[in-house]
């Protein structure tokens, strides 16, 4: 018995023990949980309810050279209604005044929005959405209703902003004006200027703290944000919409007129640098045209003729010969090893000189010229490509720069006849804005520039970065070489492959390139890249232009003088009628006083003035584009835009006022 008592009163103390070290471990875990690690559960907990959204910042405006608008961000909004939040006598006493006004804004009944928000009271919604995708103006006075303009504590009122970005001169330009796109991991995907200058245009994002209500639904706790969006910079791009707007429709009517796969015009300040327009057009199959690819920049292709430039240049500078060295042509067809360079011309050009070689541009000329005097040290001739700097990349701030390609003697693509082909362009590649910056170097007297895309960073009145004239190379060749490759150029165009541009406004130099492609796979596959690149005026280079066009119709025409250098002329003269080149006082020099520059608002009121084509737009798209613009707008009639009484493309100026009509 007592044996028996012993044993139970020892199980209740292992009992009781057992319980005290239980306690003692929720005690423990218990302090745990409040004190130690209380912060982590508390915003756990916050985080259920609570939660932090970003606002995105409005990226800048995105002007040309002139301040006209290539680019800026429009608020849209959505505006929705907490039914539940509202006072019973305020609702009851104001609900008709709010349907009256949103059937006057929104065109529905009165008595649709009578029972929408009733329905919505009935049934405890707290996320009504009353109007979607609103611009500014609307926002405004929607706000401003009877029961919302109380605000979201009191009126039910919930904003949801979001910005959308407009281009308003539309397609042209559109591959070089890009974009900029975030997915959902965080990762940006760049595309022209909004791409390259992401970083200033961006701005910094903000933060709004809302509330989890029913249906996983989030309200904004507030009328205030947390953090407040900051603005993204305003970026000054060099591009000039009237040059951009010549260039463009010149490159698609010859497009069209040759039914060409896709093409590509770069006009080059020559001086500076400044690319002034940059239009990519490409064919589809409906036999249209649009910006698909920046081929200017992206795509690296063999030259062809337009390469003879470079190989006369490193001739030159080797003294390997003079402009008035004499090579026999033959009959037009030279054989190397098992392979032959043809010429255009059936039965050649006889004996003439390197000049004239460059005008008719010979083929086997130059390759007979270059195979003599470098097959024994073909490295030199490379060298000399290299040191110009041919085989590097410009190192552009816009995305996807093709790389050149140079096969070097001892590379596994390094054949016999690799030498005599790359004279006259083919083994090798190059971008068409590679080639030019070297054609805009000899029309600078042999100072290479980098082509430049921006000017300026402008925070509001302030300049918050200046880009200039950055120079890849000072000295490309020697001043001698330079006087005579200009004067080969300058005859191309006077007597030579190019004779049929010759203007009657101003003279022009350049060289015209054909070049075979797709020549591996059969002459069923056989296709063309027809180009021309140079400079006006040629006794006063003040800009170069390259034109390239893919796959023309080969029955239409595929040479680089028929299809190519047209386009060249007819930018030459447009830009030329449009503004006629002579010296004038520069802007810069008017605008500077003392330290500073006269305010960017009044400028960009007196030059950002190309106006946008609006029809066809929905209302709530065109306001916030001309309000943008500083214009007034008034409006008659409803549906899309059907009239607009200052036309595209006309310069706004100081006019303040637009008349816009609606069908």
């Amino acid at each position: 018995m007592e044996t028996t008592i012993k044993n139970i009163s020892n199980r209740s103390y292992l009992v009781a023990g057992c319980l005290l070290l239980f306690a003692g471990f929720v005690l423990f875990n218990l302090f745990k949980i409040q004190v130690v690690e209380g912060d982590k559960y508390r915003e756990i907990a916050r985080k259920r309810v609570f939660k932090d959204f970003v606002i995105p910042a409005n990226r800048g405006n995105l002007y040309d050279a002139n301040y006209n608008l290539l680019a800026t961000s429009v608020p849209k909004y959505n505006i929705r209604f907490d039914a539940v939040t509202v006072k019973k006598e305020t609702f009851q006493k104001e609900i008709q005044n709010l349907a009256k006004a949103m059937s006057k804004e929104f065109g529905k009944s009165t008595s649709y929005y009578s029972k929408l928000f009733n329905k919505a009271r009935a049934n405890k919604n707290r996320y009504l959405l009353i109007c979607r995708n609103v611009g500014y103006s609307r926002y405004m006075r929607v706000k401003n209703f009877p029961i919302l303009k109380l605000g979201a504590n009191k009126g039910g009122l919930i904003i949801e902003q979001r910005t959308v970005r407009e281009h308003p001169i539309g397609k042209i330009a559109e591959r070089t004006v890009g974009y900029e796109r975030q997915d959902e991991k965080g990762y940006y995907t760049r595309v022209g200027l909004e791409g390259a200058y992401g970083p200033y245009l961006r701005g910094k994002a903000g933060k709004r703290l809302k509330q989890k209500i029913s249906k996983g639904q989030w309200k904004p706790v507030s009328d205030n944000n947390e953090v407040e969006p900051q603005d993204g910079y305003d970026v000054v791009s060099a591009i000039d919409v009237n040059v951009q707007d010549i260039a463009h429709h010149a490159l698609l009517e010859q497009l069209e007129k040759f039914e060409a796969h896709h093409g590509c015009v770069v006009v080059m300040e020559t001086k500076t640098g400044d690319i002034k327009a940059i239009s990519n057009l490409a064919r589809t199959s409906k036999g249209k045209y649009y910006e698909r690819l920046n081929y200017a920049v992206g795509e690296s292709h063999e030259p062809g003729s337009t390469f003879k430039l470079m190989s006369m240049v490193a001739l030159l500078e080797d003294k390997a010969i003079d402009s008035s060295y004499v090579v026999d042509t033959e009959n037009g067809r030279v054989k190397f090893y098992d392979r032959t360079v043809y010429d255009s011309h059936w039965g050649g050009y006889g004996k003439i000189t390197a000049a004239k070689a460059f005008e008719l541009s010979s083929n086997t000329a130059f390759a007979k010229i270059v195979n003599k005097h470098y097959k024994s040290n073909p490295k030199k001739l490379l060298n000399r490509f290299y040191n110009m700097g041919l085989n590097k990349p410009l190192g552009l701030p816009i995305k996807g720069e093709g790389d050149p390609k140079f096969p070097y003697p001892g590379d596994k693509d390094w054949y016999g006849t690799t030498l005599p082909w790359m004279a006259f362009g083919y083994g090798i590649s190059l971008t068409p804005l590679q080639t030019l910056t070297f054609y805009n170097a000899i029309a600078n007297n042999g100072e290479m520039v980098k082509p430049q895309f921006i000017k300026q960073v402008r925070a509001w009145d302030a300049v918050e970065e200046q880009f200039g004239k950055e120079v890849i190379n000072p000295a490309l060749c020697s001043k001698e070489t330079v006087g005579m490759v200009k004067t080969m150029m300058e005859n191309v165009v006077e007597r030579g492959t190019a004779k049929n541009i010759k203007s009657k406004y101003m003279p022009f130099a350049g060289k015209t390139g054909t070049c075979q492609k797709n020549y591996g796979k059969g002459k069923k596959h056989l296709q063309y890249i027809s180009s021309f690149v140079g400079y006006f005026p040629a006794d006063a280079p003040k800009y170069s232009c390259i034109v390239v066009v893919h796959e023309p119709k080969k029955e239409l025409g595929f040479y680089g003088n028929v299809v190519a250098a047209p386009v060249f002329k007819k930018i030459a003269e447009k830009i030329y009628r449009a503004t006629p080149i002579v010296d004038q006082v520069s802007l810069a020099s008017v605008e500077k006083s003392g330290a500073d520059y006269t305010n960017f608002y009044t400028l960009s009121q007196k030059y950002k003035t190309i106006m946008p084509n609006v029809k066809g737009m929905t209302l709530m798209d065109v306001l916030p584009l001309l309000e943008n613009l500083g214009l007034d707008v008034k409006v008659s009639g409803e549906g899309k835009v059907k009239e607009q009484s200052i036309p595209q493309g006309e310069k706004i100026g100081n006019r303040k006022h637009i008349s816009i009509i609606l069908s």
